[in-house]
């Protein structure tokens, strides 16, 4: 992951993957999945690093199953990894929100102009705002801060 981000990186001579606009969005997709597929590997063998036989759902699935060879093998995935048992725990508790409190009355979107000078100096000439996401992150996370 550090090797894709350093070859991705805003550097004082040219980085010619940066300029190669759909070329490097799909590059930085096909990283990304590469990378994510890695992080799952890891996680799929090293179970018992991670000492997932720990976990409260899986004992609580031997103790109402009673037979342990029905479970399979289970993979349990940290809290930390998006489409964990955490993140479905927030989802449920926004529903309940909802279900207590009622729908929202307004959805508030917060958008990035593609014309602000932060953007426009780091983007530079020869490239568009639309080609650089990650300068458009950037300067929205930087701004959303202040």
């Amino acid at each position: 992951m550090n090797y894709y981000a350093y070859r991705m990186m805003i550097r004082t001579h040219e980085n010619v993957i940066l300029k190669c606009r759909r070329l490097f969005q799909q590059f930085a997709v096909d990283m990304y999945v590469k990378v994510e597929t890695e992080r799952l590997a890891f996680i799929r063998f090293n179970q018992a690093k991670l000492r997932s036989e720990d976990y409260i759902h899986l004992r609580d699935a031997i103790h109402s199953d009673g037979d342990v060879q029905n479970i399979g093998r289970l993979t349990i995935l940290p809290s930390t990894y998006i489409g964990s048992h955490a993140t479905c725990t927030n989802t449920l508790k926004t529903m309940t929100y909802v279900r207590n409190y009622g729908t929202p009355d307004l959805f508030i979107t917060v958008t990035c102009n593609p014309k602000w000078t932060e953007i426009e100096r780091e983007v530079g000439t020869g490239s568009k705002p639309q080609d650089r996401h990650d300068i458009i992150a950037r300067v929205f996370q930087q701004n959303s801060r202040l």
